[in-house]
């Protein structure tokens, strides 16, 4: 793959600009400067800020749902583990 180009694809394309504020604001609130290049950025903060995208998105997801799954919408209601940390 050519230097530059993505191989993650966006499957919203309206959600790309979305995504991009949520990773700053993420990177920006664990101290991981995103700002200019950023291709020096250690493997282990780039996953940090990816992990706390996809716990923030899970988050959403499952506020969702619960709002769908009383209004009758969604998924049935199943039994969640309890998360650890």
């Amino acid at each position: 793959m050519a230097d530059g180009q993505r191989s993650n694809q966006v499957l919203v394309p309206q959600a790309r600009q979305s995504l991009d504020n949520l990773k700053n604001q993420i990177a920006s609130q664990i101290g991981v400067n995103l700002q200019g290049y950023a291709g020096d950025i250690a493997t282990r903060d780039a996953g940090k800020v990816g992990g706390q995208m996809v716990k923030f998105m899970i988050q959403q997801a499952e506020q969702q749902l619960g709002g769908a799954g009383a209004a009758g919408g969604g998924f049935a209601a199943t039994a969640r583990p309890t998360p650890t940390r």
